[in-house]
């Protein structure tokens, strides 16, 4: 699940491609064998589901505590060398990518709004511009 703008895709998209089952919105998880037991909050109350591994999950924002990094911290973590390695090396194949960007551009400028003097006459507009 995005936190920018709570889309909540990722998750379930990353199970289908990888067919494998999916636990979403899980404030409570406990490893099983061969499987995991996951608690989530619904509208009516907790469901649990048992999920045979391997899975994907996504979390609520009650699964744990944040851990906020230190200014110290950050800065120590900027002059840290970044390891890049290949996936081939990790035995993952690349593969054709499997979108394309075919273009990109800006949306049309918006027009500037425009004051009626009362309803009658917004419907009016409204009607001569084929909203309604």
């Amino acid at each position: 699940q995005a936190i920018d703008d709570d889309c909540n895709q990722t998750g379930q998209l990353l199970a289908a491609m990888l067919d494998w089952p999916q636990g979403t919105f899980a404030s409570r998880v406990e490893l099983e064998d061969g499987a995991v037991r996951v608690q989530r909050e619904v509208d009516g109350g907790l469901e649990t589901l048992r999920l045979r591994l391997p899975a994907v999950l996504t979390a609520d924002l009650r699964l744990n505590e944040p851990r906020y990094a230190t200014l110290p911290n950050i800065m120590k973590a900027k002059k840290k060398p970044l390891e890049v390695i290949p996936a081939a090396d990790l035995g993952v194949s690349g593969g054709s990518p499997r979108l394309k960007v075919l273009q990109v551009q800006e949306p049309p400028a918006r027009a500037g709004g425009e004051k009626v003097e009362s309803v009658e006459a917004l419907v009016e507009k409204l009607r001569q511009s084929g909203r309604i």
